[in-house]
């Protein structure tokens, strides 16, 4: 059949709509695929070209220099020293097993380091840098560097490692750093990716932790080239991260290592306040130990050595140890009654030996016994039986109540490891703790500084530079930050009264300085330098009756562990106190013979800032005098090291 022209018209129309259709469809498609091309190409460029990067370029983490200690004249105790390091990341490394051994080859890497190594690589993600050995010299940094190409992965550094050039002086207060380990990342709920790096230093005890953050700074960063193999070829940026902050102590670093020193092989504590601000001036722990031996990875043998030991040298006993105060307790009895209006100065009791109550006696120290006995010859003599009946009149609350007014059973806010807030006991605390009634047997073994009373030789120090000046004396460890002094905490009026006090100081002259008084051989002569002070000794062990009536042990025949504690605290001078001294002998027996002496060596040392004069001690011991001092001289550094800036 034939088409006629208008079919082929319309068919001809039909197909070109078809066409036309077409056309727009492809053309539509070219456009958009030529705008997705033109998003990729130049809109997502960036994103695509650093995912390119990412393949050539590793981003590092800087660790920042952290911030030095110094003592209050400007010598680091704590400081930054070169140190020389070999690290590895293992996805840059290829066959991990042949480049370590290669390395082994070049320097000394002992068999059981290296498995750690090993097993901190596996552990770790593949790009991060492990540190395989550190504190290397100059000859084996350089053998590393020489034999490059042979080590694919493997990075020679120049870092920054802890030093402390005090030893063992400061260790007890600046502490030291090590390895972030599982347990420190426990404990932190947003860690620092710095801590992340294997074998990072962080504090562990001491300033060094307290103020981890303020020292620690934050990280910077570096971009760095590597080629196909992993070997870096160029680095293409650095961002330096912040130093941490330089913090300034209130120790004065001479006077610290004469403590040290003055307190020898004993195992003892010594603490100095400057009494107008609340400084710690020293605060000392015997035996100590080297903090370096941490930082540079202390050997089993090191470590079992300082736990074994019975002195503890690891312990800060000046802040974490807590002992009955003995008689330093007795001045704070004697406030709290004279603040509650019970007693005069000039009111007596009658000591001969003991006290009975409850079918029971309490013993005085002195056999016979003291006789008719005032406020002022109750601290003199030390004596025992005044202050039962003291306590007795008081009862424990008020006791308590003054206690924590000077200072004891209160945690002070120092930056150290562990302190204690001590022991001010009363009845509540006994029923809500030990389950029991307070018995008036407990009251008469507080009133004498023994029983549930515990204080650390930094609190007995603040309660005397409270006694010393009526104020509330806050101690102060960090001086400046970065160079930006630190609040002083002298501390405002107690609001005790001032004769009070002045009777309660009196008291405390005599026990150094009338001849019968309890430490009268540790007098100081010059009248500018004069101290007063308190005596006391606190028993580990029970004396039983039958002891007492054959005779109390002596405490030289006892085992060392079974002696008495001996402590003594004083300030001065008397007339214008300055320093205050706190002091405990771990078991070293009276404090009149064993612990007065040392406190007034080391009270003497700060009041003169230095050597005092033989003419201040009493002239039958300055020859002995003397010949320690030539002594102590080889245990203390002649010149601390100098002042210096920033490693």
């Amino acid at each position: 059949m034939k088409r006629t022209a208008k079919d082929a018209d319309e068919s001809n129309r039909s197909l070109s709509r078809r066409a036309l259709m077409l056309g727009g469809a492809q053309l539509a498609f070219v456009a958009v695929l030529g705008l997705r091309m033109r998003h990729l190409q130049l809109e997502q460029a960036e994103q695509f070209r650093m995912l390119a990067d990412e393949n050539r370029i590793n981003l590092r983490l800087l660790p920042p220099a952290r911030g030095q200690i110094f003592e209050r004249n400007g010598h680091p105790i704590a400081m930054n020293e070169q140190n020389y390091r070999v690290v590895i990341v293992r996805e840059d490394a290829g066959d991990v097993s042949q480049v370590l051994d290669r390395l082994a080859d070049l320097i000394p890497l002992p068999a059981d380091e290296l498995e750690k190594t090993r097993k901190e690589i596996a552990r770790r993600s593949p790009f991060v840098p492990i540190t395989i050995a550190d504190r290397l010299d100059w000859d084996d940094l350089s053998a590393v560097a020489l034999n490059a190409p042979a080590l694919p992965g493997i990075t020679p550094e120049v870092g920054l490692s802890r030093q402390y050039p005090f030893g063992a002086d400061f260790a007890h207060v600046v502490g030291y750093v090590g390895p972030v380990s599982d347990y420190d990342l426990s404990r932190i709920n947003d860690p620092d990716p710095l801590l992340q790096i294997p074998k990072f230093q962080i504090g562990k005890v001491g300033v060094e932790a307290k103020l981890e953050p303020l020292l620690r700074g934050s990280a910077g960063s570096k971009q760095i080239e590597v080629n196909s193999q992993g070997r870096v070829m160029r680095e293409l940026g650095r961002s330096e991260g912040t130093p941490g902050a330089d913090v300034t102590l209130t120790i004065d670093g001479a006077l610290q290592s004469y403590v040290q020193a003055r307190l020898g092989d004993d195992s003892a504590a010594a603490v100095v306040i400057d009494v107008e601000n609340g400084d710690i001036l020293a605060i000392g722990s015997a035996p100590s130990f080297d903090p370096n031996l941490f930082v540079r990875g202390i050997s089993s043998a090191d470590y079992n050595a300082l736990m074994e030991d019975n002195h503890r040298p690891l312990a800060a006993k000046t802040v974490q140890g807590t002992y009955p105060p003995g008689s330093t307790f007795k001045m704070v009895v004697a406030l709290a009654a004279l603040d509650a209006g019970l007693i005069t100065p000039e009111d007596t009791f009658y000591c001969n030996g003991y006290i009975e109550v409850s079918g029971r006696r309490a013993h005085c120290w002195k056999r016979g016994g003291h006789g008719k006995v005032d406020l002022q010859h109750s601290l003199q003599h030390s004596c025992d039986v005044y202050y039962y009946e003291l306590s007795q009149l008081i009862g424990i609350e008020k006791i308590s109540e003054m206690a924590q007014r000077l200072g004891l059973g209160v945690r002070h806010d120092l930056p150290m490891s562990a302190v204690a807030e001590g022991l001010a006991p009363t009845k509540d605390w006994k029923r809500t703790k030990q389950n029991a009634e307070w018995r008036i047997g407990d009251t008469l073994n507080a009133g004498i500084g023994q029983g549930y009373v515990l204080a650390s030789p930094l609190q007995l120090a603040v309660m005397t530079a409270r006694i010393a000046t009526g104020r509330a004396v806050e101690p102060r460890l960090i001086k400046a930050i970065n160079g930006q002094e630190q609040p002083l905490r002298g501390g405002a009026p107690m609001g005790l009264n001032e004769t009070h006090l002045a009777q309660v100081r009196a008291g405390m002259s005599a026990v150094v300085n009338e001849r019968t008084g309890t430490a009268h051989n540790s007098r100081v002569l010059t009248r500018a330098a004069r101290m007063a002070g308190k005596t006391g000794t606190s028993q580990v062990r029970n004396i039983t009756a039958a002891e007492r009536e054959r005779g109390v042990i002596s405490n030289d025949d006892l085992p060392w562990e079974r002696r008495d504690h001996a402590l003594f605290v004083a300030f001065a001078p008397t007339d214008a106190p300055k320093i205050a001294v706190s002091l405990i002998v771990e078991h070293g027996g009276g404090g009149s013979a064993a612990a007065a002496p040392i406190a007034r060596d080391i009270l003497l040392q700060a009041l003169y800032q230095g050597t005092p004069p033989l003419s201040a001690y009493p002239e039958s011991q300055r020859i002995r005098i003397s010949n320690e001092r030539k002594l102590l001289r080889l245990k203390t550094p002649l010149s601390p090291p100098p002042p210096s800036k920033r490693a």
